[in-house]
């Protein structure tokens, strides 16, 4: 099993990605594609006047704030424009794919935030009415439905907290809980740089390797949302997953490429 966990921002070649992801399933590999929105769900956001808001925690970790009026323009993006792009190009293309969000048969399930601490102004405050999580546990049956059935899942936050209510979570620690609940030999992190980058922007300082044991110590190179990708490696390495990949997504192969060792491996 391979979990392929593509992000949302500019320069992503979803046709590249689908085309490899198709030509694998049709030779008898299983996999698990999810997917972000980012860069659309921001773009979408301010043309419906309601613009993103970032907030970034005492610990340095950047995420979206999430009102109740984010949270349905992150669904309408996510769950409809994205995931359905997705499932339209992989039914082209031959595959038999099924778009879902975690929230459906509560594949995600975590605990909802309703409030997030924020740093603004060299001072922390506390921020109210946030619809947030993290993915506490992954249920498998669905995905194992389908995928027992011949079809290829294509996954998307939101997540469902216990209560039932839609929480927005972060997609590759997402994908990693998702990676380890399904044993999978190894999940891939594909996004717009070709990997974990020791001076970024220089793509020429790509770090290659980095030890499953050490993950955490790396977190100093990650930039902004990339600290989510470091976090969830280690997350899905502790977890039992043969490795982590962090892939170029913006031409090629880009599944081929990770599964090959191109980018920064975690094993």
């Amino acid at each position: 099993m391979i979990v392929v966990k593509v992000g949302g921002s500019s320069g992503i070649d979803y046709d590249a990605v689908c085309a490899d992801l198709a030509e694998r399933w049709k030779a008898g590999e299983r996999l698990i594609l999810v997917h972000g929105g980012s860069g659309e769900t921001n773009r979408v956001a301010e043309a419906l006047g309601h613009p993103p808001k970032f907030v970034t925690s005492p610990s340095g970790y950047t995420s979206r704030f999430t009102d109740r009026q984010t949270l349905e323009i992150f669904e309408m993006v996510y769950c409809g424009k994205m995931n359905k792009g997705l499932v339209e190009r992989l039914q082209r293309l031959g595959v038999n794919a099924v778009g879902l969000s975690g929230l459906d048969g509560r594949i995600f399930e975590g605990k909802h935030k309703d409030s997030v601490r924020s740093v603004e102004g060299g001072k922390v405050k506390v921020l109210r009415g946030d619809h947030t999580g993290t993915v506490e546990r992954v249920n498998t049956g669905l995905i194992e439905l389908l995928l027992g059935a011949g079809y290829l899942p294509v996954l998307t936050p939101p997540a469902a907290s216990y209560e039932g209510v839609a929480i927005n979570v972060d997609g590759d620690r997402a994908a990693a809980q998702l990676a380890v609940a399904l044993r999978a030999e190894a999940l891939l992190l594909l996004s717009n740089v070709p990997g974990l980058l020791r001076d970024y922007p220089d793509e020429s300082s790509l770090i290659r390797d980095i030890p499953a044991n050490d993950v955490e110590r790396y977190l100093e190179f990650a930039q902004d949302r990339m600290k989510k990708k470091v976090l969830g490696a280690a997350e899905a390495v502790a977890g039992g997953v043969g490795r982590v990949v962090f892939g170029d997504a913006r031409a090629g192969k880009p599944i081929s490429a990770a599964l090959s060792g191109a980018g920064t491996v975690v094993s």
